[in-house]
């Protein structure tokens, strides 16, 4: 146990999207991001779909893919620091519940978009590009890789 810490865990960031409400609370978030972007006036519904899901795959690259480390004190010597959030969560093992979520959902909104957007070439490319910019690093083979050496320190 460690004294004068509020959680159990050694490092927080791993277990965090096994909290209790935290996919109903990403899911809401990202139907809010719609909403607001829908009472835009000069906005099409094509333009809100595409901006939601770029909005959302941004925001979610940034958060997963190149923050790195822990905001809290850890004692695990500084082995996390090294490590995006995405490479964190749920100590590294993959194919689990949390980041099966964490893969599918920007898939599921894809669809979502696309099928709203009724595949016009530009918005599907777009999406596309968005998509791929947030799937490709969470596959396995990417785990703690540094792409041309961006994001290595």
């Amino acid at each position: 146990m460690n004294v004068g810490v509020a959680h159990s865990e050694v490092n927080p960031n791993t277990r965090v999207m096994n909290s209790r409400g935290i996919w109903l609370a990403y899911v809401i978030s990202v139907g809010v991001l719609h909403i607001v972007l829908l009472s835009i006036p000069f906005f099409s519904i094509p333009v809100v779909w595409t901006l939601t899901n770029v909005i959302h795959n941004l925001v979610m690259y940034l958060l997963l893919h190149t923050v790195k480390g822990t905001p809290f004190e850890t004692p695990d010597q500084g082995k996390d620091r090294l490590l995006t959030h995405w490479e964190q969560i749920d100590y590294g093992t993959q194919c689990t519940s949390s980041r099966k979520f964490l893969s599918i959902s920007p898939v599921v909104l894809y669809l979502l978009t696309s099928f709203y957007t009724k595949y016009d070439p530009a918005h599907f490319i777009i999406n596309t590009a968005s998509l791929l910019s947030v799937l490709l690093p969470k596959l396995p083979q990417f785990h703690g890789v540094r792409v041309f050496g961006i994001n290595k320190y």
